[in-house]
């Protein structure tokens, strides 16, 4: 009994700290320039976090398959017709550079 205790503080502490790393986090915002009002539709699924965290990945041909996935695959909420200026934009911004 007294083992389980000293594991549940244990686990309790542990999860308190990886609580307060967690709360230090900077709070991702997605840099000015034109396409960004329309980028931000992407918040309807997802927080913006993910678009730093790919785009060393990702160049225009690859931005723009994944919005494309975004709309046709998981029904994401932005009409095709902003398909290219959000993909321009995270290019632009995030991106590794042009399609080759």
């Amino acid at each position: 009994m007294r083992t389980l205790a000293m594991g549940a503080l244990v686990g309790a502490l542990m999860f308190a700290a990886a609580g307060s790393a967690m709360a230090q986090e900077d709070k991702v915002v997605l840099k000015d320039g034109p396409g960004r009002d329309k980028t931000m539709q992407c918040i309807a699924c997802h927080s913006v976090d993910y678009i730093p965290m790919n785009s060393r990945f990702l160049n225009k041909a690859g931005w723009t398959a994944e919005v494309n996935k975004m709309i046709n695959v998981f029904g994401a909420p932005i009409p095709k017709s902003d398909v290219e200026e959000i993909a321009t934009y995270l290019t632009q911004n995030y991106g590794t550079g042009p399609a080759k």
